[in-house]
Order: structure tokens, then C-alpha cells, then sequence
């Protein structure tokens, strides 16, 4: 039995539980089956006190299956219709599992633009917050039915992660029809090994994770690798492991040694820079000299002009921005005090040139600490670090 893991859930009082497609469904449709005994598992959480939010992944899959479709349609159209289809009949099972326990549901379809938008994100953690309260469960899926490319959160592995830092939860439990992370594709390798634990994610992990979807769903072992990654640095844990196994929640709370176990870094990031550093879409980019990124990294320190090399891109004040190493690697994301214009006239000056420059000086920084996410996560030089990793390269 993995202690950190008996002692994580002994303390943990929310909880975020994600249910893939291939967990869900069966050739038939929903896997019932499945359902009626992740819903008990999860009553008895309640009955500990604890609070729960499920990512409910199979909608589409659900109506691609009582549509009569020999596969996920590729259409975007298509996929949007039977998720329409399939939804109802997914939220009506979960109400139905735990009304054995007289506990309701509620159901909520986001996008990426209601986690993006500051007073929307609030407006959702508010809601979720309500339903807890009343003891309710939310059951959480993307809005497929009106989603576009660009308000798409990806898959529902960002999703539950997104949810997971919106709540300010203590661990997500990631369920898939694969008992965890392995070192090869255990689906081609026979002699694959799960990862009990990962403490780094690296280039490798990711190589072994692969990119290939379920038959039915959108997200593979690597964007679970990916939220994971995001989760982590945020100092968040998550568990990735087999939802198909009898008993795997209970399992999991009891600290038993099941599927892979990410360990976060020791400080948590607080809740406005999560959605700064992982729920923003950046505009553009700004480029800092080594002792800039020394400061930041190392020293907490706001972002001056005098440390700003290069402006990528243009945008208005209060944008959201990519923070970048001069070599090029990501060192955080942050809200910017000045347009690109103008950043791109002070960069490289003292503060106190700002006025004599641009006529006024409303702020001495570029981006204020306060509204800076540093996601690093090296302890090394930050020219040096081999961790740096964009939010955004793989849909996040």
C-alpha cells in the first residue's frame, strides 16, 4: 500500500472522478453495469463527507450507438448530432444509478469560452459550489452539441483537469479502459510495465503514451499524460487506472497500489493563476533576457521592461500572453499591463523611462507577479531546465 497515496485520500475532501468512453459504453450502448457500480462506490464517498464531481465522457458514443452507426462519425456536424442524441439518455442513466441512494444530479455542458472568460469561470465555480451544498452531484461534459474549434476544450481528459483546478479539488481520478500509465503501448508491447507512480513526466513518457484514441473517444493515454502534467505543476495530484475493475475507486481511496499515481510539486498554485497559466488562449508572446527569467523563476518578481528582449505578436493591454526564454521555452503566461505597441517601445529600459517614452506611466511593469502563472518546473537555471513545457502544445 502506497502511504502518500492512504494519507492523500484520508485528507482529501473533494474529489474530481472522470469516466472515459471506453469505460461507458459497450457494443450495445452505455455499459449499465458499470455505472450502477461506479455510482455506489462513489455514494460511499458522500457518506464520508467527501464531495464529488464526475467528467461524464460516452455521449457521443451513447448516440452514435442508439443512432445505429458502425463508428464515431467524422463530420463535426454528425458528431454534434448524436451527441444530442446521446446525452439525455447518458444524464437519465446517472440520475437513475444514484437515485437508488436518493441522491440527485445535475448536469452542465461546457465550453472553452465559459472557462476562458473571467466572470463566466466564476459564474461556473459558483454553480458547482451551490450544487455541492445541496448535495448534489454535478455530472460535467463538454458541450458538443454547439462547440466549435475555437471554444473546443479538446477532450474531456483537459476537461476534468480544467474542472479539477475550477474547484480547487484535491485530486482527479482519471478512469480508462487501461489500468494506467505504461512504460510501451501495453495494446502492441507484451512485456509493458505500469508506472506505479511519476514523479517527472518526460519526453519519453509521452512517446510511450502514444496518441491513439478509442474507438469512441477523443482522448488517448497521451492527453491524460498531458492534463496530468498541467494538474501537477499546479501541485494538484492525479491518478490514471482501470475503470473497468471491480471496486477501483474504493480501491484507490483505500491507498491501494492501482494504476498510476502522478505526484504534484510541494507548492499549490493559487486558484486565479491556475486559470491564468492553464484557461487563457495567449495573443501573442513577450521574450525575457536571462536575468528577467532568474527573477520570475527564482525570486517571485514582476516582469520590467528592462528584462523584455522581444514581443511576439500583437495585442491590447490586459491580454493574456505567453512568457518565453530566449532560447524559446516556455517559462509561464501572464496578463499584460501595456499593448504590444507600446511594450515594444519600452522594452529594454528602465522603469523610470516609461513616461519620458510613451508620455504617461501608469504601471512600472510589464505584467505584474500578481498576474503572472510561472509554470517552470525545474529547480535549475532556467536556460538549463530540460522541463519547460507550453500549456498549449497538445490542446491544452
Amino acid at each position: 500500500m502506497n502511504e502518500n497515496r492512504k494519507d492523500l485520500f484520508k485528507h482529501a475532501k473533494r474529489i474530481v472522478v472522470k469516466i472515459g468512453s471506453g469505460v461507458l459504453t459497450l457494443n450495445h450502448g452505455l455499459n449499465t453495469g458499470v455505472i450502477t457500480s461506479i455510482s455506489d462506490q462513489i455514494n460511499h464517498l458522500r457518506q464520508d463527507s467527501v464531495e464529488v464531481v464526475i467528467i461524464s465522457s460516452g455521449a457521443i458514443a451513447t448516440g452514435v450507438k442508439k443512432i445505429g452507426l458502425e463508428r464515431r462519425p467524422d463530420g463535426i456536424p454528425a458528431r454534434q448530432a448524436a451527441s444530442a442524441v446521446g446525452q439525455a439518455g447518458l444524464i437519465l442513466e446517472w440520475e437513475h444509478a444514484f437515485s437508488r441512494y436518493d441522491a440527485r444530479v445535475a448536469q452542465l455542458l461546457l465550453t472553452r469560452e465559459d472557462l476562458s472568460h473571467r466572470r463566466r469561470y466564476l459564474n461556473a465555480r459558483n454553480t458547482l459550489n451551490q450544487l455541492l451544498d445541496w448535495k448534489i452531484i454535478p455530472i460535467i461534459n463538454e458541450n458538443d452539441t454547439v462547440v466549435f474549434e475555437e471554444i473546443k476544450l479538446g477532450d474531456n481528459d483537459n476537461l476534468a483537469a480544467m474542472i479539477t483546478l475550477l474547484m480547487d479539488a484535491d485530486i482527479l481520478i482519471n478512469l480508462t479502459d487501461i489500468d494506467g500509465l505504461y512504460d510501451k503501448d501495453p495494446r502492441v508491447h507484451e512485456d509493458a510495465r505500469l508506472l506505479s507512480s511519476v514523479s517527472t513526466i518526460t519526453e519519453e513518457m509521452e512517446e510511450a503514451a502514444g496518441g491513439i484514441p478509442g474507438n469512441l473517444g477523443t482522448g488517448g493515454m497521451l492527453s491524460k499524460v498531458t492534463a496530468a502534467k498541467k494538474l501537477t505543476r499546479a501541485g494538484i495530484p492525479m491518478i490514471i487506472a482501470g475503470g473497468l475493475n471491480d471496486g477501483i475507486i474504493t480501491d484507490l481511496v483505500q491507498g491501494k497500489d492501482k494504476g498510476t499515481f502522478f505526484i504534484p510539486v510541494n507548492k499549490r498554485m493559487n486558484s486565479r493563476k491556475c486559470w491564468i497559466a492553464f484557461n487563457l488562449k495567449p495573443e501573442g508572446a513577450i521574450v525575457l533576457d536571462h536575468g528577467a527569467q532568474d527573477a520570475v523563476i527564482h525570486r517571485g518578481k514582476s516582469i520590467l521592461p528592462i528584462g523584455v528582449t522581444d514581443v511576439i505578436g500583437d495585442f491590447s493591454m490586459g491580454a493574456p500572453v505567453d512568457i518565453q526564454s530566449i532560447e524559446g521555452n516556455h517559462l509561464g503566461r501572464g496578463l499584460v499591463n501595456y499593448p504590444s505597441s507600446e511594450i515594444r517601445k519600452i522594452m529594454g529600459l528602465k522603469s523610470d523611462k516609461i513616461r519620458q517614452v510613451l508620455g504617461s506611466k501608469p504601471f512600472d511593469d510589464v505584467i505584474h507577479r500578481d498576474n503572472l502563472a510561472v509554470t517552470c518546473l525545474c529547480d535549475k537555471d532556467s536556460e538549463q531546465c530540460p522541463h519547460h513545457y507550453h500549456p498549449q502544445s497538445r490542446n491544452l
